[in-house]
């Protein structure tokens, strides 16, 4: 008789056991189904300058629309191959970098959707407190000026082409200390390596950086500008959300931020 009230003890928390492993296992179905029924976000890569006002701007626009959005930038070769696993949009830092990046990888974007945000222009950054006194291209082409020099990444030619309307081109050429290919490396080596005194880049590299640098806005009439191009992939599955991303990046609203960052 005594074991009768044991049994109903076994079982009762038995009972209670099952229904608490039912309750878990109904959570954690209810977890996953949630998870399982948000969107992917939509993806977004390119290189790293814009990054700034474009990540902004996606999260703003996730905020108002409930339409995720994931960047991704920096040097190409750090992205490319997950980008042609999952890319929705590729963004470019000039015009001609987003021709090089089709001709590098022809069919991989619709060139139909390619559409011109902001421009930038370019100026010179220097050391805080601006040392070497410098104010113009001119001073760039003083002795004892040490220039990095980033050949590629949207910046390709830049300072020659600033410099040529000049006559300046052999005083920078002599100055230019070290010349790399990703503005990644320059800020590196800016922050690495204290002789270097200047880089003709951007403008909106300065807001990147302003605890590293001071700008030296060039005159009107000397600053050269270059696009912000973007476009749809042509495999996205995203199609219609990657085009109500790029509308967003046209608005008004949007077009604050890019200024915000140093654009025009």
């Amino acid at each position: 008789m005594k074991k009768f009230p044991i049994l109903m003890v076994c079982l009762f928390f038995l009972a209670g056991a099952a229904g608490f492993t039912a309750y878990s296992n109904s959570g954690e179905q209810a977890n996953s189904s949630v998870e399982a029924s948000q969107p992917e976000a939509v993806q977004v890569y390119g290189p790293g300058g814009p990054l700034g006002p474009i990540k902004e701007a996606a999260e703003k626009f996730s905020v108002e629309t409930g339409i995720r959005v994931n960047v991704t930038a920096g040097p190409e070769s750090n992205w490319i191959q997950q980008a042609k696993e999952n890319a929705d949009i590729i963004y470019g830092g000039s015009e001609y970098m987003m021709q090089n990046f089709v001709f590098n990888h022809p069919g991989m974007i619709d060139e139909k959707s390619r559409t011109e945000l902001y421009p930038r222009a370019a100026g010179i950054l220097v050391r805080k407190g601006n040392p070497k006194k410098i104010e113009s291209l001119e001073d760039l082409a003083k002795p004892g000026v040490n220039i990095v020099d980033v050949n590629g990444a949207g910046q390709l030619g830049l300072w020659e082409d600033l410099a040529g309307s000049k006559g300046l081109i052999a005083g920078l050429n002599q100055n230019i200390d070290i010349s790399v290919k990703t503005s990644a490396e320059a800020i590196d080596l800016w922050k690495t390596n204290s002789k270097l005194d200047a880089w003709i880049t951007y403008e909106s590299w300065h807001y990147r950086l302003r605890d590293e640098t001071e700008l030296i806005e060039l005159p009107d009439e000397e600053k050269i500008y270059r696009g912000t191009p973007i476009a749809i992939v042509k495999a996205s599955q995203k199609k219609k959300e990657a085009k109500k991303f790029i509308n967003y990046l046209q608005t008004e609203s949007s077009h604050k931020i890019f200024q915000k960052w140093g654009w025009k």
